[in-house]
C-alpha cells in the first residue's frame, strides 16, 4: 500500500510539473509577440568596426512612430520614458537623423526599426560617395583612390550615398518589410503609447526587444587574434573573413597538360564583371541595377560568342581565347579581383587540379570590365591612357552600336584619365598602371546603390514568361513578344554590341549576320535572380530531378566560409550550361567528372555536355600572408562578426512606478522572510518539542 501511495505521489508531481510548464509557455506566448524582419550586423576591417549590435541580453525600447521631423525632435529633446525604439520610414532614414540618434546614446535610443513605408522615398543608398575609397588605384603618398574625389560629391560615383554602411551604431537596427508586421507594430503603438505622453512613465507601454549581439569588436586584427587557437583555448570564434568563390569559364576548352609552366603563346581577352552586392541588412539586397545587369550582359556575351564561334581551330589564332570572369566580394575592397591578381602573380591560377597551364599577366591581351550600366543607352569606355587596343575596340563598338541595320541606338563614348569607375579593373591597374584595362560604365544614376531597394522596381523589370526556347540566338527584328523599351531588350542590345566587337577582334572579320543575343535569355535570367530560384533557367542548368530552388531570389552577398554561396553556385551552373558543347556519345554514368557535366537541359530529360566553367577562391591575400600589416591598405581585410541568434518581439513594458513597487514588495518580503527564518532557527527547541519517534528503540528493561 505504501509503495502504491509513493508511486501515485510521483505521478502527481510529474503531472503538476508538466501542467505548470504548459501554463508557463502559454503565459509567455501571451506576453510576447514575435516580429519578423532582418537585422543589421557587424563587419570589421583592418582599422574599424562597422554595423550594429544589441546588448548581450537584448536591447529593449518603447515603440514610437516617426512620421515627421517633429516626432524625432520629441524623442531627442524630451523623452518621458526612455529608452525608445523609433519606427522610421525610409525617407527619414537619413545620415543626419541616424547620427543624431547615435549621439543621443543608448540611454535614450536603444533600438531603431526601419519600416517599409517607401511612398515618400526618393533615394536610399548606404554606401560611400566613393565606393571602395581606400582600395582603388592610388598615386604615391596617397591613402585614397585617385579615381574619385570624395570632397566633390557632385562628381563622385555615388552622389546619393550616406555612408551608413560604414558607420558603427551602439544599438540594433531592424528592418521590417511585411505590411502585416508593420500594422501590428503601429496598432500596438497607437493602443498603448500614442496618447498622454506626460504619463508614459506612469503606465505600461508597448515595447520591442531585439537580440542581435555581435561577438567581435574593435577591428579585424584584434578579432582574428582572439579567434586564433593559440590564444583561444575554448575554441570560440569571434569573426570570419569574408570569402566566397569567383566563377570563370573560357570560350574554348583548354588543352590538358602535365606541365605547369606558363605558355607564352596562349593569349586571353578577359571579359569580367562583379558577382556580388551588399546592403545593411542580413540576407537582403538584390543589386538589380548595381551589378546584376552587368552579370546578365556578361552571360549574354559569353553565350552569343559561344554560338557564333564554336571552334578555336577555325580562327586565325587557335591559341587566342576569351576568359569570362565573375568576381565575388568586390563590394568589400575588391576581394575577388585582388585574390585573382595575387594568384596570377604566384602562378596559382587556375589551380593544378584543372590540369592546365597557369595564366600569367603576359598571357593577357586586354581586359574588358563591365561596370555599372545605370543608363544602358549612354555608355563610356574608360581607360587610364589612350592606347591602340582601346581605340580599336571603341571603333568596333560604335560601328555596331550606331548601325542602322541593327537599330540598337546605343551611344558609346571614350573617357581617358583617372576618372575610372570602382570596378574590378582597379585591382589590376593598382598592380600596374600600364595594364591594358578597358571599362564599360555608364554615368551614375542609381539612387538605391547598395541598399535593399535596388530591386525589380528600380530596374523596371516585368517577367514576360513566354515559355519559348531561350538557348538559341534571336533574329534582330524579332522581339520575342517583349517590349522594345524593356530591360530585356536593353540588355540584348548592349550584349550584342559587345559580342559583335569581340567577334571581329577574334576573327578579323566584321560581323555580317542577323543573329543577336536572345532577350528571352535575359528574361529568364532576371526572373531567377530577382524573383525566384525555382525557375526554368536554373532547372535546365542543374542535374536532372534535382530539388527545386526555393521560391526566393538567391542571396548575392559574399558571406563567409560555410555561409550561403547561392549566387556563385548558380552562376557556375549557368556558365557551364551556356558555354558547353553536347556530348551525345557519352552515357550518363560516364558523365561525372569535369570537364563533363550532366545537365537537365531545356527539355529536362538530361544530356552530357563538355564544359569549361570552374571556381577560384575569393579570399583576400591578407589572410594568407603571415604577419600581414593590417593597416597597410594593400589588401582587403574585411571580416564578419559571429552571433548567436537574431530575434525580435514586442511586449508591454511595465511602468517605472510598477517596477519600483514590485521591487519594493520583493525587498519587504525578503526582509520579513529573513527575520522569520532567524526567529524560527533561534527558537526551534521551543517551537518544535524533541519527542522520540514512534518506532524508536525502547530502553533496556531494568532488573526486578
Amino acid at each position: 500500500m505504501a509503495q502504491q501511495m509513493k508511486t501515485a505521489a510521483i505521478w502527481l508531481l510529474l503531472w503538476l510539473q508538466s501542467t505548470a510548464g504548459v501554463l508557463g509557455e502559454r503565459t509567455r506566448e501571451k506576453m510576447y509577440e514575435p516580429i519578423l524582419g532582418a537585422s543589421c550586423f557587424r563587419r570589421l576591417n583592418g582599422t574599424h568596426q562597422t554595423g550594429c549590435s544589441s546588448t548581450f541580453s537584448g536591447s529593449v525600447g518603447v515603440l514610437h512612430l516617426i512620421n515627421t521631423d517633429a516626432d524625432l525632435e520629441f524623442l531627442l529633446n524630451s523623452p518621458p520614458s526612455p529608452p525608445y525604439a523609433p519606427l522610421i520610414p525610409p525617407h527619414l532614414f537619413t545620415r543626419t537623423n541616424l547620427l543624431r540618434l547615435k549621439n543621443a546614446g543608448p540611454k535614450t535610443i536603444s533600438v531603431v526599426l526601419l519600416i517599409n513605408r517607401s511612398k515618400r522615398m526618393t533615394q536610399f543608398s548606404h554606401e560611400l560617395n566613393c565606393p571602395n575609397q581606400y582600395s582603388g588605384l592610388k598615386l604615391n603618398n596617397s591613402t585614397e583612390t585617385v579615381t574619385c574625389d570624395a570632397s566633390n560629391v557632385a562628381n563622385t560615383w555615388n552622389r546619393w550615398g550616406t555612408g551608413l554602411l560604414h558607420e558603427d551604431f551602439p544599438f540594433p537596427i531592424y528592418y521590417i518589410a511585411d505590411p502585416e508586421e508593420i500594422d501590428k507594430l503601429e496598432e500596438c503603438f497607437n493602443k498603448f503609447n500614442n496618447f498622454d505622453y506626460e504619463s508614459h512613465s506612469l503606465r505600461s507601454l508597448c515595447a520591442v526587444e531585439i537580440k542581435s549581439f555581435m561577438s567581435a569588436a574593435v577591428n579585424s586584427e584584434v578579432c582574428m587574434r582572439r579567434t586564433n587557437f593559440i590564444n583561444n583555448l575554448g575554441g570560440s570564434k569571434y569573426c570570419d573573413p569574408l570569402e566566397g568563390r569567383n566563377v570563370y569559364a573560357t570560350l574554348y576548352p583548354r588543352t590538358p597538360t602535365e606541365s605547369f609552366d606558363v605558355d607564352a603563346t596562349e593569349k586571353f581577352i578577359i571579359v569580367s564583371c562583379r558577382l556580388d552586392t551588399t546592403s545593411m541588412f542580413d540576407g537582403l539586397g538584390l543589386g538589380a541595377m548595381d551589378s546584376l545587369q552587368s552579370l546578365a550582359i556578361l552571360t549574354q556575351v559569353a553565350h552569343m560568342l559561344h554560338k557564333l564561334l564554336p571552334s578555336a581551330n577555325s580562327q586565325p589564332d587557335p591559341k587566342r581565347n576569351v576568359l569570362f570572369l565573375a568576381f565575388n566580394g568586390e563590394s568589400y575592397d575588391y576581394i575577388g579581383s585582388q585574390r585573382l591578381v595575387y594568384d596570377m602573380e604566384t602562378l596559382a591560377f587556375p589551380s593544378r587540379s584543372t590540369r592546365t597551364t597557369p595564366i600569367s599577366f603576359e598571357n593577357i591581351e586586354f581586359m574588358l570590365d563591365i561596370g555599372t550600366l545605370d543608363d544602358i543607352g549612354n555608355i563610356k569606355l574608360h581607360t587610364l591612357t589612350s592606347t591602340p587596343p582601346a581605340q580599336q575596340l571603341l571603333q568596333k563598338l560604335n560601328q555596331y552600336a550606331k548601325s542602322s541595320r541593327y537599330g540598337f541606338n546605343v551611344n558609346i563614348e571614350s573617357n581617358v584619365g583617372y576618372n575610372i569607375p570602382p570596378t574590378s579593373a582597379q585591382s589590376f591597374l593598382r598592380r600596374d598602371q600600364k595594364f591594358p584595362a578597358l571599362i564599360l560604365n555608364a554615368a551614375p544614376n542609381n539612387r538605391y546603390y547598395h541598399s535593399i531597394y535596388d530591386d525589380i522596381d528600380n530596374v523596371d523589370y516585368v517577367y514576360a514568361n513566354t515559355s519559348q526556347d531561350y538557348t538559341k540566338l534571336a533574329d534582330v527584328n524579332d522581339a520575342k513578344n517583349i517590349s522594345w523599351s524593356s530591360l530585356q531588350m536593353k540588355v540584348r542590345n548592349v550584349s550584342s554590341i559587345v559580342a559583335m566587337a569581340l567577334y571581329e577582334t577574334l576573327t578579323g572579320k566584321q560581323y555580317q549576320g542577323n543573329q543577336v543575343a536572345n532577350p528571352l535569355l535575359a528574361d529568364e535570367f532576371f526572373y531567377c535572380f530577382l524573383m525566384s530560384s525555382d525557375c526554368p533557367l536554373f532547372k535546365a542548368s542543374s542535374y536532372p530531378n534535382s530539388p527545386a530552388g526555393v521560391p526566393l531570389p538567391p542571396m548575392r552577398y559574399i558571406s563567409v566560409l560555410g555561409g550561403s554561396q547561392e549566387s556563385s553556385g548558380w552562376t557556375y551552373r549557368l556558365f557551364g550550361y551556356l558555354l558547353s558543347h553536347q556530348e551525345p556519345s557519352v552515357p550518363k554514368e560516364n558523365c561525372t567528372q569535369l570537364p563533363l557535366f550532366y545537365f537537365a537541359s531545356l527539355n529536362g530529360t538530361g544530356e552530357c555536355r563538355c564544359t569549361t566553367q570552374n571556381y577560384t577562391h575569393a579570399l583576400s591575400p591578407a589572410f594568407l600572408i603571415e604577419d600581414y600589416d593590417w593597416r597597410s591598405g594593400q589588401y582587403s581585410t574585411w571580416t564578419e562578426s559571429t552571433w548567436s541568434q537574431f530575434s525580435a518581439r514586442i511586449f508591454l513594458r511595465p511602468s517605472h512606478v510598477h517596477e519600483v513597487t514590485i521591487l519594493s514588495i520583493g525587498i519587504v518580503v525578503f526582509i520579513i522572510s529573513f527575520c522569520l527564518i532567524y526567529i524560527i532557527s533561534s527558537r526551534w527547541e521551543v517551537l518544535f518539542e524533541d519527542l522520540p519517534a514512534s518506532n524508536a528503540a525502547l530502553p533496556m528493561p531494568t532488573a526486578c
